[in-house]
């Protein structure tokens, strides 16, 4: 018989359950929930942007400011934080052009740049993260044919460190608008088509050929002139010898007798010789 009286029964258990218990399983569990989204929005509420990194915060998805690298705070889900490499850069481009002579160049360059930070904001506003490919990599290649149009293919090889310091100057014209600082322009290598490089081959090969002929030549020359001033110093010693009386007939027999190798003529004319030969030889003749 029912007696008016509620009696709270854990219907598996058979046994009463502890209100305090349920209470205190309750304040867990909402202390719980509590600290997990205190963490959620204190890990929302910090930005840590590593080195090398500028922060561009965007509020509502716009850009709002730039934070620097370390520790930041911003506004919880409000605000999100993009990061802007500021660290050198290196992209690396096949191109092709044609040169003043109308080769076709095909070269790999090799560009280094980087960021202005200052301008980072400016830079996510009007183009995005994605500058590399759209405005850093066309750059390149029009720059690349630009300058290789104003050489001829023999300048590309005999003048490249020209080339490459034009196009880097050229290329640092057309980033800088975009707050893309041009570190250095690198010409990895230039290549031309099989029939064009053998005729450079044998280009070359034909000026080395000159350049020997014109060395041999002027060596000659050199020589022709050493012999006639040699000849003219003798004579001029000889003259000024004769003019002061120092070619005595002593002296010609000195210089007679450090040359002669002592065999006497086969055939001696009968006029006077310059030389007496036989006071040389005891009077015998």
């Amino acid at each position: 018989m029912f007696d008016g009286k509620f009696t709270n029964t854990n219907p598996q258990a058979g046994k009463p359950v502890d209100p305090k218990a349920v209470k205190t399983g309750r304040s867990i569990v909402i202390g719980i929930v509590a600290v997990v989204l205190a963490l959620i929005i204190i890990s929302s509420a910090v930005s840590i942007i590593p080195a090398g990194n500028i922060g561009v915060v965007t509020r509502w998805g716009a850009a709002h400011r730039v934070i620097q690298p370390g520790i930041n705070l911003r506004i919880p889900f409000m605000e999100q934080v993009v990061l802007m490499s500021i660290r050198t850069q290196k992209d690396q481009v096949e191109a092709t052009a044609m040169s003043k002579n109308l080769q076709v160049v095909t070269s790999s360059i090799a560009v280094n740049y980087h960021l202005d930070g200052a301008q980072a904001m400016k830079v996510y506003q009007d183009i995005g993260t994605q500058y590399t490919d759209i405005i850093v990599a066309p750059a390149v290649q029009n720059t690349f044919k630009a300058v290789t149009a104003l050489f001829t293919a023999e300048e590309l090889i005999t003048v490249r460190d020209q080339v490459r310091i034009k196009a880097e100057e050229e290329l640092s014209k057309q980033l800088e608008p975009y707050n893309i600082i041009v570190e250095n322009f690198n010409i990895i290598n230039f290549d031309f088509s099989p029939e064009f490089q053998s005729a450079i081959e044998a280009k070359q090969v034909a000026q080395q050929a000159v350049e020997t002929a014109k060395q041999r030549l002027l060596q000659a020359e050199i020589d022709a002139q050493a012999t006639v001033a040699q000849a003219q110093g003798q004579a001029d010693a000889q003259k000024a010898l004769k003019n002061t009386g120092a070619l005595t007939q002593e002296y010609l027999n000195y210089l007679f007798l450090t040359k002669w190798n002592g065999i006497l003529p086969s055939v001696m004319g009968g006029t006077t010789p310059m030389i007496d030969v036989s006071q040389f030889l005891g009077g015998q003749k």
